[in-house]
């Protein structure tokens, strides 16, 4: 069996029998405090971290950011995605941001796209195909991210957002947090507006205090573990939608770029540990 699949099987395996001791431990704790429980479930995200299955992603991701492609058989390193061309380092942290190319704030996945098309020459719509990856098919933009996302391991998020399409961006991205529709009026506030809420075994971080934005936003892209994919911040607000019965969100759409600068800008401060690994 090669490598990278036994590694995946054994961070599996592993997994599989901390769910089941950590699931013993919350049975044991209930009546107390949910605060047990929350520590019992930070404890078995530390235990999944050592030997994260994300630098898998990161070592083909660094591999596809340097082979040339599509069209014009141009690599990425041309590539701004925040800090000039071929600069990688740091430039998760800026993001997202106002670019003059494009006249448009865009995140990391909507600026790989665009780079995808504008320096590489691939259509649009064949930029746009397969961003969600799955263990049949897996997707170059989820390896893209968690490699560029990784160069910025350790830095201060730290997006400044002074143009005025930027200050645009965030207010309509605050208008979006805290909109209720939809046929169970479900905002992104119902569940990230108030602390210690839960749903199963998943705390709930409260986006409107700033700690707890810096270490939830922080900490995507992720690993999860479930899905045995990494997974970009456009695919949580894409099942974030889903979970509140919304219409399907689009994916690098301007919505979710705006909904992104408010909930990156809010995290300015916080260290940046993604790609990190979760259930």
């Amino acid at each position: 069996m090669p490598y990278f699949k036994r590694t995946a099987l054994a961070i599996t395996l592993v997994a599989a029998s901390l769910t089941g001791a950590l699931f013993a431990a919350t049975s044991s704790a209930q009546g107390n405090s949910g605060d047990a429980t929350i520590k019992e479930i930070e404890k078995y995200r530390q235990a999944l971290g050592d030997g994260n299955p994300a630098e898998l992603w990161e070592a083909r991701g660094e591999v596809i950011w340097k082979k040339p492609r599509g069209p014009r058989n141009v690599s990425f390193e041309l590539c701004d995605i925040g800090l000039g061309p071929g600069k990688v380092k740091g430039a998760y942290a800026v993001l997202p941001k106002y670019f003059a190319d494009t006249d448009k704030v865009e995140d990391l996945e909507s600026r790989l796209v665009t780079c995808m098309v504008m320096l590489q020459g691939f259509k649009y719509e064949d930029a746009m195909k397969s961003p969600f990856g799955s263990p049949e098919r897996k997707s170059d933009i989820e390896a893209l991210v968690a490699f560029v996302t990784a160069e910025s391991r350790g830095l201060k998020m730290n997006v400044i957002g002074n143009h005025p399409k930027e200050k645009e961006a965030f207010d309509i991205g605050k208008a979006m947090f805290f909109h209720r529709g939809g046929p169970h009026d479900f905002g992104c506030v119902t569940c990230h507006g108030a602390d210690k809420q839960r749903i199963r075994l998943q705390d709930l971080p409260n986006l409107t205090n700033k700690q707890q934005a810096q270490r939830a936003y922080t900490s995507w892209p992720a690993y999860r573990v479930s899905q045995g994919e990494v997974r970009s911040f456009q695919w949580r607000l894409f099942d974030c939608f889903r979970q509140q019965r919304f219409p399907e969100l689009e994916f690098t759409s301007q919505g979710s770029i705006a909904l992104t600068t408010y909930l990156a800008k809010n995290a300015n401060g916080g260290v940046l540990s993604a790609p990190s690994i979760k259930r």
